[in-house]
């Protein structure tokens, strides 16, 4: 190490206050914590707010850095756009962690495991090459243009620049998982939809439930779903009650009746 990078290393270290070591340590952990609920949660909803932690720890990071753009382009887009729009997603096809036992594409898991090996040296050598310069006392001119006055103008020069073709590549990467969502929300369908019209046709055909069915609460003690409603005759009708409280063992009867209303 020559002496210039000694002194411009030993520089470094003595502006670095207590109070950003302490920052620092508390919201890595708190970083690398997220990080890892993200891997280890059982729930994909669980995993996507872990996530979001992270991210929201990162732009605190930016923040203290003075890096302001930076961070509140990680708030407003990366948790506040792509996160919820991940929460989305995930609410509406009904994932959890029984899909990932089942795999749809054969050798999905091998190819995701090589990417993510790729994707991790690509970032091990990222940041050696953005922190060599603190070894040998060659400061990185990107890192030098970040950290001047003009930083969302060196930002931009670095991406539609410099980077023009990776950005490029990132955002077709991006459209594939749009539509790869889309393939997932997709169901089969095996027959023709039926319009309400022929739906309609079809029940008045089987002649069985020709009248609207009851809903919970018509003639009945109580107005909870899992309760059947009553006939005008006063006899329970278990078509009131849907077929999934019934798969799932909840009662399908009211309780007797005690002689006075509740």
């Amino acid at each position: 190490m020559t002496p210039a990078g000694t002194l411009w290393l030993a520089d470094e270290v003595v502006r670095t206050s207590t109070g950003e070591a302490i920052q620092f340590w508390i919201l890595g952990a708190v970083a690398v914590a997220g990080a890892l609920g993200v891997v280890f949660a059982t729930k994909a909803v669980y995993s996507a707010i872990f996530l979001a932690t992270t991210m929201i720890v990162l732009a605190v990071f930016y923040v203290a850095q003075g890096a302001l753009f930076l961070g509140v382009v990680q708030v407003v887009v990366y948790t506040g756009a792509v996160m919820m729009l991940f929460l989305f997603v995930i609410m509406l096809i009904g994932v959890d962690s029984s899909d990932s036992l089942r795999e749809t594409l054969r050798g999905q898991r091998v190819s995701a495991a090589l990417i993510g090996l790729g994707f991790g040296i690509l970032l091990i050598a990222g940041i050696g090459s953005a922190t060599v310069g603190v070894v040998t006392g060659a400061r990185n001119p990107g890192v030098v243009a970040a950290q001047s006055d003009s930083g969302v103008e060196a930002i931009a020069e670095l991406i539609f620049v410099r980077y023009l073709w990776a950005f490029e590549l990132t955002g077709a990467l991006l459209i594939a998982a749009t539509l790869g969502a889309m393939v997932l929300a997709h169901r089969e369908r095996f027959g023709p939809r039926l319009t309400q019209k022929e739906l309609s046709q079809a029940r008045f055909r089987s002649g069985v439930n020709l009248t609207p069915l009851p809903t919970p609460g018509v003639y009945a003690r109580h107005n909870a779903v899992d309760v059947p409603a009553r006939l005008p005759d006063g006899s329970p009708s278990d078509l009131s009650v849907n077929a999934i409280l019934a798969a799932r063992t909840l009662r399908t009867r009211p309780p007797e009746d005690s002689g006075s209303d509740r």
